[in-house]
């Protein structure tokens, strides 16, 4: 009772920050909030705090306060408890409403979200230049006519609306402190929220940029401004240098790059320190502090999960595939829980000592107590050469440090709300599903919970020798409760002939193809801790942001002239603008200190190192269990007709489709649910789907 009535103040005082918040923004660039904001700066000039103190609590802070109340509600809310109570999402909300290969699949509330968004672009971008056109005073200094004044003012307000995707651009990427758990999105489904703010930001930017140095060059003053770097108002140079480092990171994480050359894109993208600090230097403190707030975070988050990659543990077994797919496990403290889906990011210092890899976890922490493993797809640079890597390594000789954050995954098990599921996967894509059967195996072994009753599993593979992932699921399909729930799996090769064989003789084909590499038990690594609660994460951003206060109160009161006498004069130089670099610095790192006491407590707290537990032989595993299963050869799923046909025997049920593959194979599971769901009805009444996105795409029918 008393978690019910703290989770519901919690929900209270996040929907409060969020009206005043967009309020705020809403009135922003009216006069009336203009001249309400002058006067309250002239008064907060006289306090302890001056002007700064304003527009950190007014811009910055609410940012933070949500943060920390989202923590807490994270961790406050049961995480495998009342399973069956979780609602399934409003269907009118959730449902796929664009399909398309440019925006890939919508919902009707990303696009409601995103109208608002574009809305309130449009809005700030009118009053304000509405404003400035109703001024027409162009200073007789700027050498300007009236159409060349306006084209500037254009260029001058394209900036504001940079600034405002700059405020909303770094809280999609928060792994430890991910403010979208809260609402069931997790990090891997956020991240194109972020591309798409920092596409709209650098279109903005530039348009800013090439308007500003169009007018100059027309009254033959571009030699003169663009090597600028005023003492006060904006600096030009350091935007010029800000917006050549932001084109640098848009253009090297366009897909051509990324994908084919990710150590551009990768280190390319640690320009953004660059960006951020040029544009603190460029637009002066006072328009920092409204972009501060997913910036402060970002940077607890980034200090924190380097925290957390230490110390190193080692890799304690591997499996090599067919497939030239590799499964590595590594040990964890019996502590750490996690839920299925999950991603798990990995360095190996072998192979970089900066590049950082999410990979998805395949085990269960509920089945699996001293260990955790994940798979990886050899495709890319760095995936191939751990793949030589361990195949140049001896048995039993040499051991692999490696360095780990996460694991990062769902608040919940919200999976398991439906009474049927059907997962789909695509060559490597089955590797969040390897957890959720593993789950599910084990919840039905405990009957912790009313769990779905029939699964069917469609793996889409190009060639036979990727079948092999499946030995995974071998050990659930053997010891299948009976009477509790029906499984089904179903393979598609497509880029092979038919072949007379059937998935049993084609999988103890495989099996004995898998190589196994024992590592050395003896190293001297520590077991995987994983991240800290969201409690912790709550006191950890509530201290960093009273150390920052204080910090800079200090600096400003020691460095920065007292401007009490001449309210209207504006600090811009380097001086405020160093104060809130080095108070942010020194305050992140003062609390990144109190988190390295707290692990250092919890590996004092191991026995050993990593667990010297003896694994157990591998049981040999029957396949006779494999005979009601089906594979084919050189077709295509049809997706409609399979979930027709299961929706079938399902009549009145919640069917949950889980999708993990590809984005055309996405889109057309999407488009086959919204089909197939105008058919589904319970009686009189039309049953909807309901369409969400996790770690997997997920379509309910």
């Amino acid at each position: 009772m008393a978690r019910a009535i703290h989770l519901s103040v919690l929900k209270v005082l996040m929907v409060l920050i969020c009206v005043t918040g967009i309020a705020l923004w809403l009135v922003k660039p009216t006069k009336l909030w203009t001249r309400i904001w002058h006067g309250a700066e002239d008064r907060a000039r006289t306090t302890v705090f001056r002007y700064y103190g304003l527009n950190f609590s007014a811009y910055t802070f609410p940012i933070i306060a949500l943060a920390i109340i989202v923590y807490l509600y994270v961790d406050l809310q049961p995480k495998r408890l009342k399973i069956r109570q979780i609602r399934i999402a409003n269907t009118a909300i959730c449902s796929p409403l664009v399909i398309s290969n440019t925006l890939g699949i919508l919902s009707f509330l990303e696009i409601l979200v995103g109208m608002s968004f574009i809305m309130f672009l449009t809005w700030t971008f009118y009053v304000r230049i509405s404003n400035d056109f109703k001024k027409m005073t162009p200073a007789k200094t700027s050498q300007l006519i009236i159409w060349q004044f306006k084209y500037l003012k254009v260029a001058t307000r394209l900036g504001s609306l940079a600034e405002v995707c700059l405020v909303l651009l770094l809280l999609p990427i928060l792994r430890g402190m991910a403010l979208f758990r809260f609402l069931g999105v997790q990090y891997e489904a956020s991240i194109r929220y972020h591309i798409w703010l920092g596409t709209a930001m650098l279109f903005f930017a530039t348009s800013h940029g090439l308007s500003t140095l169009f007018i100059w060059g027309i009254q033959h003053r571009l030699q003169t401004e663009v090597w600028k770097w005023q003492k006060a108002g904006r600096v030009y140079l350091a935007g010029e240098v800000a917006l050549l480092a932001g084109l640098v990171i848009w253009i090297t994480s366009l897909p051509a790059i990324r994908r084919n050359r990710f150590e551009v894109f990768y280190y390319t993208h640690h320009l953004y320190i660059l960006f951020l600090i040029f544009f603190l230097f460029h637009v002066g403190d006072r328009h920092f502090y409204t972009v501060f707030g997913g910036i402060f975070l970002f940077g607890i988050d980034k200090l924190h999960r380097i925290v957390q990659s230490r110390p190193e543990t080692c890799v304690h077994s591997a499996c090599i595939f067919p497939c030239k797919a590799v499964q590595l496990t590594l040990p964890k403290d019996p502590r750490l829980n996690y839920l299925p889906t999950s991603v798990m990011f990995m360095k190996i210092p072998q192979l970089s000592r900066i590049e950082c890899h999410p990979f998805s976890i395949i085990s269960s922490s509920s089945a699996q107590e001293d260990t955790i493993s994940i798979l990886v797809k050899c495709e890319g640079h760095w995936s191939s050469s751990l793949y030589g890597l361990l195949q140049s390594t001896t048995d039993s000789v040499s051991c692999i440090p490696v360095a780990v954050e996460g694991p990062y995954g769902p608040s919940s098990l919200d999976f398991l709300r439906y009474d049927s599921l059907i997962l789909i996967a695509g060559g490597v894509g089955i590797a969040p599903f390897l957890s959720i059967m593993q789950e599910l195996a084990s919840a039905h072994t405990d009957n912790r919970h009313r769990l779905p009753m029939r699964i069917k599993l469609i793996h889409v593979v190009k060639r036979s020798q990727d079948v092999c992932l499946l030995n995974f699921i071998l050990p659930i399909l053997k010891h299948q409760p009976e009477k509790t729930w029906d499984f089904r799996l179903k393979v598609f090769v497509t880029q092979e002939k038919h072949i007379a064989i059937t998935l049993r003789d084609l999988l103890r084909d495989l099996a004995s193809k898998v190589q196994t590499i024992n590592f050395n038990t003896t190293c001297k690594h520590y077991a995987i801790l994983g991240i800290e609660s969201s409690s912790w994460m709550a006191a950890v951003a509530l201290i960093s942001t009273i150390m920052f206060l204080f910090l800079l109160t200090c600096f400003y009161h020691a460095f920065v002239p007292d401007l009490t006498k001449n309210s209207k004069q504006k600090s811009t130089s380097m001086i405020p603008d160093v104060v809130i670099i080095c108070s942010f610095l020194l305050a992140i790192v003062s609390s990144c200190f109190l988190t390295i006491v707290l692990r250092w407590r919890k590996l004092r707290q191991q026995k050993s190192p990593v667990s010297h537990k003896q694994r157990k032989p591998v049981e040999p595993i029957s396949l006779s269990s494999l005979d009601a299963h089906e594979i084919h050869f050189g077709a295509r799923p049809d997706f409609t007709e399979a979930l027709s046909e299961f929706m079938d025997g399902t009549a009145g049920l919640n069917i949950g489709v889980l999708v993990c593959g590809p984005k055309t194979m996405k889109q057309t599971v999407a488009k086959s649910c919204r089909q197939n769901s105008k058919a589904v009805k319970t009686g009189s009444n039309i049953k909807k789907p309901s369409f969400s996105k996790r770690v997997v795409l997920r379509l309910t029918c």
